[in-house]
């Protein structure tokens, strides 16, 4: 049967790992000394006893804090850190006369610690802003965000198979008229994405390559995708010779469902993406060549600005945390885009023909959209992404 020095002994050798025992004078010699961690310059010291914390209100500044956690007890207690009924950082299993360090990032706010037994009364931890610049977000906190953005762009890969199908189905049966209700409602969900979607350049370039990109413009018979379509529907206003192209085109979508069921998406390109897709919407598509055939552009221009916004809504936590004016700014410009928006958009939800806006209503929405992508363009040095 072991003796208590030599239990002692085995927990101070054995026992918890970020544990250690307080000197002990044992035959001269302070038992488990040798084996103590040192506290931690700076370290807040709290003490637990049978009554509770000790002391039983801790201020702080925000950012990283340790903290070292002693038990005085008479039981093996937990030091927990909460905001209202969340543990945000936690030590348990405190042997009695042992101690555990903790190191937490706590921002800004009140919160509350257990103080051992449930019973005890719970001490308050106040956690004062700083001066100092938030700590950028590490990889780790991007790994939820680009999680949630694939669920999304499958999502939305999904629904462009299952649109173009529509697309393809209509314009092999010669049905000009369904044909032509169904390309923007297709095109959108690949203007959701496009950030994504770009990055496979040789599906982009069969599938949304404009006229622009080619010698022989739309004669060229490597013009393909959507707006060969487009131009076939919409200006030749026939589906005859567009067959082969919309079977193309269906393949390519499943290749790229394909793909993008096996993507590892990076954080610039999450990151990035925002203010790729409204930058294009600035730069090109104000001015109408996106959709020249067809005039459907306010379709996607609202794809680009969803897309964009998706993003955003994703890392949102991290962008109030580095830049909360940031996070205002582009709440507020995402507000102005979607009710300019808003003011062209029929009963059918569809939108109206981009031809039917005067030059005046399109500089009313190029000013709102590029101050826009100036903000989005912030983001990859706000969160510490290139």
């Amino acid at each position: 049967m072991l003796d208590s020095r030599t239990t002692r002994l085995r927990l101070a050798l054995f026992g918890e790992p970020l544990c250690y025992r307080f000197p002990r004078p044992i035959g001269g010699q302070a038992f488990g000394q040798a084996n103590a961690a040192p506290i931690a310059p700076g370290a807040i010291i709290i003490t637990l006893t049978d009554a509770g914390c000790d002391p039983a209100k801790v201020d702080v500044g925000a950012g990283k804090t340790t903290f070292n956690i002693k038990n005085e007890s008479k039981r093996a207690v937990e030091w927990e850190i909460l905001k209202d009924v969340m543990v945000v950082e936690e030590r348990e299993n405190i042997l009695p006369g042992f101690a555990q360090t903790l190191t937490a990032t706590l921002d800004a706010g009140d919160y509350a610690m257990t103080c051992g037994l449930r019973s005890n009364p719970k001490g308050i931890l106040t956690v004062a802003a700083t001066n100092e610049a938030p700590a950028k977000p590490s990889p780790m906190d991007l790994v939820g965000p680009i999680a949630e953005y694939k669920v999304y762009v499958k999502g939305e890969v999904d629904v462009l198979v299952a649109e173009t199908r529509r697309l393809t189905d209509a314009v092999k049966a010669g049905k000009l008229a369904e044909a032509q209700r169904a390309y923007a409602p297709a095109h959108q969900h690949y203007e959701r994405i496009e950030p994504i979607a770009e990055l496979f350049n040789d599906l982009d370039g069969s599938m949304d390559s404009r006229e622009d990109d080619f010698e022989k413009k739309a004669e060229d018979p490597k013009f393909l995708g959507f707006h060969r379509l487009e131009k076939g529907l919409f200006t030749d206003k026939s589906t005859t010779g567009l067959a082969p192209i919309s079977d193309k085109l269906m393949a390519d979508a499943f290749d790229l469902q394909k793909r993008i069921d096996g993507l590892t998406i990076a954080p610039k390109d999450l990151v990035g993406g925002a203010a790729d897709l409204i930058e294009e919407v600035a730069s090109k598509k104000i001015a109408g060549e996106e959709d020249r055939y067809s005039r459907t552009d306010l379709w996607d221009f609202q794809a680009n600005v969803d897309g964009a916004q998706k993003i955003v809504a994703l890392l949102n936590p991290l962008i109030v945390k580095q830049d909360p004016k940031l996070s205002a700014r582009l709440r507020d410009n995402f507000s102005k885009v979607d009710g300019l928006l808003a003011k062209y958009r029929m009963k059918d939800g569809g939108f109206e023909s981009y031809e039917k806006l005067s030059d005046h209503d399109r500089t009313a929405l190029k000013a709102p959209v590029t101050t826009l992508a100036e903000d989005l363009s912030a983001l990859k040095g706000a969160l510490g992404v290139e």
